[in-house]
């Protein structure tokens, strides 16, 4: 089985990109299910109905958040209905939605566990005791794990700590693809990050002079994203179907 895990999509420019040239891709490469974390998808941060429904629209089967997951109100209530739309499991139970759902592809189930890391983020459940409950209630033998986290020591360390026990683990956050793609000892895929769907001229998606302007002046200032040439970014997990191991990494650059 070949999964396609997505870096995070930004404003309506990833979000075209990523429609213009995902259809291609899963026929060139057979995927079979798609991930793609969208909690930047609606210009201006965060997500809404309207930028879910066009990734799902646009060959999307799960939508995984971070810490923007609830940037915009209008979001909330489709956090609640829509099974494959999930936000970070180490949320506060009061939060709308969940943070782990199981696609049935009829042949096969697979789990996707969306979390979040706590260095140099907000102060969250321990991402690695949700883990352990997660595991605890069962999931498919095919299971996968967004974890949303800034740094890579913390995401390395997730890694080992599920290796053999999910089938692959892949960061996002940082909109910087790594170059660490591989399989642990124990048969899980591992990626630090799967980097930006968005434009490749910017910084983290927004226009750069004004990033600069906020690093330089530490004064407030309106973000606005770049445009321009874009690029997909993402990584291919082969897995298993028996024994819900990885069988190799393929990291993803389209442009």
């Amino acid at each position: 089985m070949n999964i396609f895990a997505i870096g995070d999509v930004v404003g309506s420019i990833g979000c075209r990109f990523l429609r213009e040239h995902l259809p291609q891709l899963k026929k060139l490469k057979g995927i079979d299910l798609v991930i793609a974390n969208g909690e930047n998808s609606a210009d201006g941060n965060g997500i809404t109905p309207t930028s879910a429904q066009f990734l799902f629209d646009s060959g999307v089967d799960v939508i995984t958040a971070g810490n923007h997951s609830f940037r915009r109100k209008e979001s909330y209530d489709i956090y609640d209905t829509c099974e494959t739309l999930l936000r970070p499991a180490n949320f506060p139970p009061s939060a709308p939605g969940k943070g782990v759902c199981i696609v049935d592809m009829g042949r096969i189930q697979v789990g996707v566990i969306n979390l979040m890391g706590v260095i140099y983020m907000e102060s969250m459940d321990s991402p690695f005791d949700t883990a352990d409950r997660l595991l605890a209630d069962g999931l498919p033998k095919i299971t996968l794990v967004d974890f949303h986290a800034e740094a890579t020591g913390e995401k390395r360390s997730f890694g080992y700590y599920l290796d053999g026990r999910v089938s692959a683990v892949f960061g996002t956050h940082t909109h910087v693809q790594t170059a660490d793609e591989c399989v642990l000892p124990n048969g899980t895929g591992y990626l630090s990050d799967l980097g930006m769907t968005g434009p490749i001229h910017s910084v983290l998606g927004v226009k750069p002079e004004l990033v600069i302007q906020k690093m330089r002046t530490k004064m407030p200032v309106r973000f606005d994203l770049a445009d321009g040439a874009c690029r997909m970014e993402g990584a291919i997990f082969t897995v298993d179907e028996k024994t819900g191991k990885t069988i190799s990494v393929e990291r993803i650059q389209i442009q």
